[in-house]
Parts: structure tokens; C-alpha cells; sequence
């Protein structure tokens, strides 16, 4: 891409701000940190006026070019849209980012990952602000990070506001010590070393990780030779260029005092002590050996992460020996911040907390107030608990309402660390707000947008069936109706009669495994990942896909012959299959070839820019040969509502929930096309080695031997008179003894108190009133011996709770099956009192 250098020399004002930036000593490890943390290359703190854009701190690791001084044309950026609004602008991955996918500046400077944060004074002008930018995209609007990003912002614009007050004569004091108060939050090992490797300072979480019981004892050692031999030579290399002024990073292995081996990841870089002493080098070790053992572990970084966020928070609040300083820090903060003793009383607070609490309780906090007692009764205990918390040394994040109980009460995130002196004891705590109230609202609006996505989603795909499903059932009834009006000739010959039987029998079995595909696909329920066996899914699928795409496709199905095993939501994946084959269908308008493949991969490849991944992956490839995609329209298929087709004819929703289904599920989904020759979409999920239990409850095998009752009295409980009467005669034609309840009430007093002589109690699922599973355990806590036979075609029920481990027949039932498995149940059935 193209880097820009300074233009013509700049104003007077910009260059003293470029000059005070550069002043500030922690700017440098600033930057690291945000590149470090965030895994994005590019960081810099930036001056932005109403007609320039100029780099003041630059930390570049991708080769962008910029440098201290330099400036990028205002327009281009969006720290000039920044500076208008005044808000921060978070960017995780700009091809996925409604915003921001057509913004003319990510294309301009090639990023796809980006953060900025307003630097403003604590007079509230704006200054500039705090940017980090990455070809790649990277996970930068986690909260964390977030409020990393913010504590560092509020940071650089105190430190700007006191180098111009002493430019004016006004002195602020700035130390050492200041920074070390920012390094000492660091979750890694910070180092303070002489310009030729001298170990000065070491953090006290630094010695827990090295296992240091003593840090006296090596302060004044050379930093190297604490290092295996082998290792000492990149040590003094690295102390060297740091010293000369770069920005050096190195890996190596070095044992714990203790002998554990580990390996670090150790950055040095240079500073200049206002108080004297010449350069000073920070060198931070990071332990990174569950990530070199194990490849592109985040876990620990997501831990840094929220350490970094609870400490930096808090503007060098944590360990700081200067409570003056402190209370000018918090000040300084455009964040409602506070402090108390270990008496709970208020002892410094900033103006934001001022209004804020004045909006909340219509009262203006005092020094010396103690701060629970000012909150409303049922709300100061909650209060107190929290702060005392603080006073014993934890840091901690936590959500509570607080307010007026006669208003609206705002949820707040509120955050507190300890105050410790000199000597590091506990003096008091900083507690630190913010009202979090809509973004919690937006959140749940959110999640109701996306399950009503989900839901006309899975409808248009319902839609599609529509056609096909009438087709077929229409087919089936035709083959029942001449069968029976066959049925009815007295003069019909007795194996023309068992042919029309079975002809029915069959069309029975087809028809009902065509409503239950239907019904498992279109069911509406919480999205709830499974382990299943792909290959078999395919094979129960193709029916319903050959349905979908009509008679004048062929359909052709290829799988492997060892079973391959994916854990996703079973009904998404049915699904991303029919929106495929329907976006396979209209392609090749309505005739030729759909080749359902699939094949098992040793990785994810890298799929529209995206990194790949490393695993086993099953791979699901509906090839069309159809009209291909135009490539103007590639980059867009997959976005919601983007549609190619005429009005009426297609939502656009089909193949967006394709990639957020196949994206949720930890896979990808990838497209290959040429015009004229056709498109395979191929969806990737990860592959498990779980072979998955199955339903939760069990479908009763019935025996084989003969269905024939021997007078054993059956409950049938039937809400449908004319199901209930059918299921009653024709119990009592095999030799059972049969009663009808019309609900599970009238089923309850028709068993009584002792179970009324009944042996079994054959129930339906969906009845007004008490449903069958219910009436099934309200049995099992009365009668504990009585057996119950559960019987459904479809409940949602059952989709979310199962069958409680009763015995369930599926409808459409034969007389024999039901005859077959109440003998079962009975014969089973232990002897003795019911009750």
C-alpha cells in the first residue's frame, strides 16, 4: 500500500503536541501492550485537528511505513469521522461489519481489523486518538480490550495536559514511579533494566511466575545470565539494540527458580527516567509455553485481556504509593471513578461521578460521606458487600441495578481494585461506573432479531418444501384410495386383496416417514448443537432434497463408506442443505445434475481471507450444473437479503443462514463457480470422534411373538373420540379389556386411588389441560409399578425435554405394533399391589 511522509513543515501547536506525545515515557510500552494484546500490527497515537491528521507515537509491525511526524490525507481516515462524533469506533472484521464493508478506508489502507479511541484533555477538548490497525481481523471489541483501549486513551490525555501545563510554568509532578504504578497491573513479568542488562526492578507477579521467593537476591545480576548458557547470547543482543533505541522482541526457553521449564516471550524497550539516570530499558516476559505446546491457545491471552481491563481501568489506581496523584488521575477521568477508605467514607471523586450519582439518587456526594449509607435501604448492603470485597485486595468486575427505587433503575458494571500505600498495605479501594444499561437492552434486542432471522430463515426453507411435499402426498393418497376401492369388491381374488393390503401398508410407512423428515426440519426450537453421523443424515436427507429440486433433477449421492461424526444443530443442518439445493435448483432452472459429496479433510483452508484451520473437518459439496455466479456477485452472495432473483421469487435469506449456521458451528462455508459450467457451495464442520447416544428417550421395539391379550385391562387416554374409540376396539378385538379417559384428569379419577385394576395406561402426548408426559410422571410418583405407553406424532414437548424415559410409539401406528408392545409391557409388569 502507499505510506505518506510529512507534507509541508506543520504549525507551531501540532509540533509542541508531537514533541509532548513523544515526551511521555510509557507511550512506547503503550503501544506494545495494545499490539501484544490484541495481536494487531499497527499502533499509533495521533494529533487530529479540523484539517490534519498527524502521527505522533508510532508502533509498526506490518510494514505500513509511517512515522513520528508523518501525515495521512484527514479525509481518508475515520479518526476525522471520530473527531466530529466524539465516539469510539471498534472493528473486528470489516467484511462482516454492516458499517463499515463499503467505508472507503479500509480498502485504502488494507486493514480489516481496526480501533480508535478519542484522546480528550480533562477540560473535555478532543486531541486526537489512540488507533491500532491489522490486515488481518482480530477479536477487538471484547470488552475487555475495549476498556483497555479507553483506560490507555484517558491516560495519554493527562499525561498531553501536563506537559502543556509545564510548558506554561505550571510544574505537575510525572515520575518513575508513575509508570512502574502501570507496569506493576501487567499479568507478566515486568523488568526494569540499566542500559547494559543490569536487573533493577522486577514485579512482584514477575517473581510468582519465575517461582522467586526472594526478588532482593538477584536485583543487581545481570538480566542474561539468569538464562541457560545457550540462551544468553540472544539476551545480550536484545539488551543491546534496545539500548540503541529499538523495539526488541525474542522466545526462549528458561527454567523457574524452582526448575520448571518454560518457555517466555520477553520485549525490551528503551526509556528515559525524569529522574534521572540515563536510558533505562522495560523488558516484559510473557509465558508462553501452553501456546508453544499448543498451537494458537487464546486462552491465555483472553486472560491478559481481563486482567489488563480490571487493572488499567482503574488509571494507574492499583499500587500507586501517591494518593495525591491518585485523586488527580480520577480527576482527570471523563469516567465516573471514586474512592474510599477502609471506613467506607468517600475520600476523592471526579465530576462524571458527581452527575452521574446527582441523576441516580438526586444527591451530590461529599468527602467524608460514607458512600453505602448514601444508597437506598435495599440497595446499600449490596453496596457495602462489594466494597468490602475491594478492601481485602481483589479486583473484580460485577452488573447490579442501582438507583432511585421510584425511578427506572440503570444497570450498571461496576468495577473496583485496592488503594494500597508506600509500604503496599491497604488503605481504601477505587470504585469505577458505567451504565451499561442500553447496551445491555441493545444486546437483547439483538438476540430477539437473530432468533426471528433464524425463524424466516427455517420458513422460507419450509416454503420451498411446500410444493414438493403436496406433490408427494397427493401421489400417496392416490395409491391408498384405488387400494381401498379395490378393497371393497366382494369378487376381488384373495392375493390381488393381500397386494392391495400391502400397497396400503406401505404407502402408510412412506407417507409417515415423509411427515416426520418434515416435521424434524421445520420444527421451531432453541438452537441445540448434537453429535450425529453425517453420512447417514445425507442418505435420510436426499429423499426430501430430491422432493425440493423437482423430477427433472438428477439427484447423485456420493459417500464414504466409514462413518464420519460433526456436532451441530441437527434442524440448521437440514436446514443449510435444502437452501443450498434450492439455490442448486433455481441456478440450473429447475433441469440437470445436483451431486451431493462427502468427503473428510485434514484442515479448514483459508476461505475469503479468513485463516485457515488446522483438524479434521467433514466436508458437504452440493454441485450444480447450472449457470455459474458473475463474479461482481460473488463477494455478496452471502449477505443477508442479497438476492439475484425476480421480486417475489426469493428473500435472500438462503444462503446467509448457510455461512452463519456453518460459521457457528466453528466450520466455513466456501464457494467455487465458472460461468457456464456450474457452482459447488461445500460447507465445513469440525469432525468428532463421539459416536452420540441416541434419542433421549427410548422407541419400543415390540416383540415377536403373538399380539394377542390375555384379558389384561388397559387405560387408553385419548383426547380424539374417533382415535380413541379406533385404539379401544381394537385392543379388545386382540383380548385386552379397555377403558377410555377423554384427559389426563379423567384418567386420574378413572384410576382412583389403588390404579383402579388397570395394568397399563396407553396416553397420548398432546391433550387440553395436563399433557401426556405429565400425567406419565404424575403416574410414576403415584403408581411407581403401573406401566405407561406414551404415544405422539410430533410435540415440541418432546423436541425439548424427551420422554422422561417412558416408553413412546410413534405415530402412525398398526393395531399389532400397539397390541405387540401393551403385551410386552404387561408381561414385564411386576407382581404385587399397585399403589
Amino acid at each position: 500500500m502507499n505510506t505518506h511522509v510529512p507534507g509541508p513543515s506543520l504549525p507551531t501547536e501540532i509540533q509542541a503536541d508531537v514533541l509532548a506525545v513523544e515526551g511521555i515515557a510509557a507511550v512506547p510500552l503503550i503501544l506494545d501492550v495494545v499490539c501484544r494484546t490484541t495481536g494487531m500490527g499497527f499502533a499509533a497515537v495521533a494529533r487530529v485537528t479540523e484539517d490534519r491528521w498527524v502521527a505522533c507515537s508510532v508502533r509498526d509491525g506490518i510494514g505500513f511505513g509511517l512515522r513520528p511526524g508523518g501525515e495521512l490525507p484527514l479525509a481518508t481516515t475515520i479518526c476525522n469521522e471520530i473527531r466530529g462524533s466524539g465516539t469510539e469506533v471498534v472493528i473486528d472484521h470489516v467484511a462482516e461489519d454492516p458499517a463499515f464493508r463499503c467505508h472507503p478506508t479500509p480498502a485504502l489502507y488494507g486493514f480489516q481489523s481496526y480501533a480508535s479511541m478519542p484522546i480528550r484533555l480533562p477540560d473535555g477538548s478532543f486531541f486526537g486518538t489512540l488507533c491500532a490497525i491489522d490486515p488481518r481481523p482480530a477479536r477487538v471489541s471484547d470488552p475487555g480490550v475495549v476498556g483497555m483501549f479507553r483506560s490507555f486513551a484517558e491516560l495519554i490525555g493527562f499525561h498531553v495536559d501536563a506537559h502543556r501545563r509545564l510548558a506554561g510554568g505550571e510544574a505537575l509532578r510525572r515520575s518513575e514511579s508513575f509508570v512502574r504504578s502501570i507496569l506493576a497491573a501487567s499479568p507478566d513479568c515486568v523488568k526494569v533494566l540499566s542500559a547494559d542488562g543490569v536487573l533493577a526492578y522486577m514485579s512482584a507477579h514477575g517473581a510468582v511466575l519465575n517461582q522467586i521467593d526472594c526478588v532482593q537476591d538477584i536485583l543487581g545480576r545481570e538480566y542474561a545470565s539468569l538464562w541457560p548458557a545457550d540462551e544468553q547470547a540472544k539476551l545480550r543482543d536484545a539488551v543491546r539494540r534496545a539500548a540503541a533505541g529499538e523495539t526488541v522482541r525474542i522466545e526462549g526457553l528458561c527454567p523457574t527458580a524452582k526448575g520448571e521449564p518454560r518457555w517466555w516471550e520477553v520485549s525490551f524497550a528503551p526509556f528515559v527516567s525524569e529522574e534521572g539516570g540515563g536510558t533505562k530499558l522495560v523488558a516484559i516476559s510473557r509465558d508462553i509455553t501452553e501456546r508453544y505446546h499448543a498451537e494458537a491457545d487464546r486462552r491465555a491471552g483472553a486472560e491478559a485481556l481481563r486482567s489488563l481491563n480490571e487493572d488499567l481501568e482503574r488509571q494507574v489506581a492499583d499500587r500507586t504509593a501517591e494518593l495525591r496523584l491518585s485523586r488527580d488521575i480520577i480527576a482527570s477521568s471523563a469516567a465516573p471513578i471514586c474512592a474510599f477508605d477502609t471506613d467506607y467514607r468517600v475520600i476523592a471523586f471526579n465530576q462524571a461521578h458527581s452527575d452521574e450519582f446527582f441523576r441516580m439518587f438526586a444527591h451530590r456526594v461529599r468527602i467524608g460521606e460514607v458512600f453505602p449509607d448514601l444508597l437506598p435501604p435495599d440497595q446499600a448492603p449490596v453496596m457495602r458487600a462489594l466494597m468490602t470485597r475491594a478492601l481485602t485486595g481483589e479486583v473484580f468486575t460485577v452488573t447490579e441495578e442501582f438507583g432511585d427505587p421510584d425511578l427506572a433503575k440503570p444497570c450498571w458494571e461496576v468495577s473496583y481494585s485496592p488503594l494500597r500505600d508506600q509500604d503496599g498495605r491497604i488503605v481504601g479501594a477505587f470504585h469505577y461506573a458505567k451504565d451499561v444499561s442500553m447496551r445491555l437492552q441493545a444486546e437483547a434486542e439483538l438476540a430477539r432479531t437473530q432468533e426471528a432471522l433464524r425463524q424466516s430463515q427455517k420458513m422460507e426453507a419450509v416454503g420451498q418444501l411446500t410444493g414438493g411435499v403436496a406433490h408427494d402426498f397427493n401421489n400417496l393418497l392416490t395409491i391408498i384410495r384405488s387400494s381401498v376401492d379395490f378393497l371393497r369388491r366382494p369378487e376381488l381374488p384373495e392375493d390381488r386383496k393381500r397386494r392391495y393390503l400391502d400397497a396400503v401398508s406401505d404407502t402408510v410407512d412412506r407417507a409417515a416417514k415423509l411427515t416426520g423428515q418434515l416435521l424434524a426440519f421445520a420444527r421451531r426450537q432453541a438452537l441445540k448443537p448434537e453429535v450425529f453421523e453425517v453420512g447417514e443424515r445425507l442418505r435420510a436427507a436426499a429423499e426430501m432434497l430430491d422432493t425440493v429440486t423437482g423430477a427433472r433433477i438428477r439427484l447423485d449421492v456420493e459417500l464414504p463408506e466409514d462413518p464420519c461424526f460433526a456436532k451441530a444443530d441437527l434442524s440448521q443442518f437440514e436446514t443449510a442443505l435444502v437452501n443450498m439445493a434450492v439455490n442448486a435448483r433455481d441456478a440450473m432452472d429447475g433441469e440437470g445434475v445436483l451431486t451431493l459429496r462427502l468427503t473428510r479433510r485434514a484442515g479448514l483452508p483459508p476461505i475469503r481471507g479468513h485463516a485457515g484451520a488446522e483438524g479434521a473437518f467433514v466436508a458437504v459439496s452440493l454441485g450444480d450444473t447450472g449457470r455459474g455466479i458473475a463474479p461482481d456477485q460473488l463477494a455478496r452472495i452471502f449477505e443477508p437479503f442479497f438476492t439475484t432473483k425476480p421480486v417475489g421469487k426469493g428473500t435472500g435469506l438462503g444462503l446467509s443462514q448457510v455461512f452463519g449456521f456453518a460459521k457457528q458451528s466453528g466450520g466455513d462455508v466456501d464457494v467455487e463457480t465458472r460461468l457456464g459450467r456450474g457452482t459447488t457451495f461445500t460447507l465445513y464442520l469440525p469432525e468428532v470422534d463421539v459416536v452420540p447416544d441416541r434419542l433421549p428417550g427410548r422407541a419400543v421395539e415390540p416383540d415377536a411373538g403373538s399380539p394377542m391379550g390375555t384379558g389384561q385391562s388397559i387405560l387408553v387416554v385419548e383426547d380424539n373420540v374417533e382415535v380413541g374409540r379406533f385404539a379401544t376396539q381394537t385392543l379388545d378385538d386382540l383380548g385386552y379389556r379397555t377403558a377410555l379417559a377423554v384427559n389426563a384428569e379423567d384418567a386420574l379419577d378413572k384410576l382412583g386411588a389403588d390404579g383402579g385394576g388397570y395394568d397399563a395406561v396407553f396416553s397420548d402426548v398432546v391433550m387440553p389441560g395436563m399433557g401426556g408426559v405429565a400425567l406419565a410422571k404424575e403416574l410414576r410418583n403415584r403408581f411407581p409399578g403401573l406401566p405407561v405407553l406414551l404415544a405422539s406424532g410430533y410435540s415440541h414437548v418432546l423436541a425439548q425435554d424427551g420422554v422422561e424415559g417412558f416408553e413412546l410409539l410413534h405415530k402412525p401406528y398398526s393395531a399389532e405394533q400397539l397390541a405387540r408392545i401393551l403385551r410386552h409391557l404387561t408381561t414385564r409388569r411386576p407382581v404385587g399391589p399397585v399403589g
